[in-house]
């Protein structure tokens, strides 16, 4: 798996994930503000009459420049990835840990009664829990939630959706942008990047 680069606008805040070959484009076009972290990829160019090669250094975190100070999402997006990730994997009704495949979505405040399909209604829960549950309210039957959920900011997002193929420079700056109740042991320890 390839390693992605960050991009933050000048003011340093996270707003998406970027492959090589984009980050290239914006270096190229000269709106890479400044860098941090280390180089995820160097990318060599052509041969000029001298004889010498052109070498790019990509930094893990870049932060670009343009006519307008660009803006991160206030509401992200809502998937069954990252929110499977922002829960850990774990069914909140039982506490279990589960592979994806067995992993669902459920609407703590059912669809059919009112409830939408908002990070806030929504948790993740296995197949046999979520059965269970149906189309019930949980003060109608014996089952609770083991954690409120949230919404993510932009850059609990960006860790979340990247997960896989994050690496420690990144994440020691995106978990800085963390709400405070999740700087420390949420998302990191399951990812074995705690430090």
């Amino acid at each position: 798996m390839q390693a992605q680069i960050l991009r933050l606008n000048l003011a340093g805040q996270p707003l998406e994930w970027l492959s090589w070959e984009e980050a290239a484009c914006l270096y190229v076009r000269e709106l890479v503000t400044w860098t941090l972290g280390g180089v995820v990829q160097t990318v060599h160019g052509g041969i000029n009459r001298l004889g010498e090669r052109s070498t790019l250094d990509l930094a893990a975190i870049i932060a670009c420049g343009g006519d307008r100070m660009a803006r991160p999402r206030t509401r992200p997006p809502l998937n069954n990835r990252a929110l499977f990730a922002r829960d850990q994997h774990t069914c909140l009704y039982c506490g279990s840990w589960f592979p994806v495949r067995e992993l669902t979505r459920d609407h703590v405040q059912p669809v059919s009664k009112g409830g939408r399909d908002t990070w806030e209604n929504v948790v993740t829960a296995c197949r046999r829990c979520n059965q269970h549950k149906g189309n019930r309210l949980l003060e109608h039957i014996d089952m609770e939630l083991l954690a409120l959920p949230f919404v993510p900011n932009a850059a609990e997002y960006l860790a979340l959706t990247n997960s896989a193929r994050i690496r420690g420079d990144q994440m020691a700056f995106l978990r800085s942008q963390f709400s405070r109740p999740r700087q420390e042991g949420w998302l990191t320890d399951s990812l074995g990047l705690a430090s």
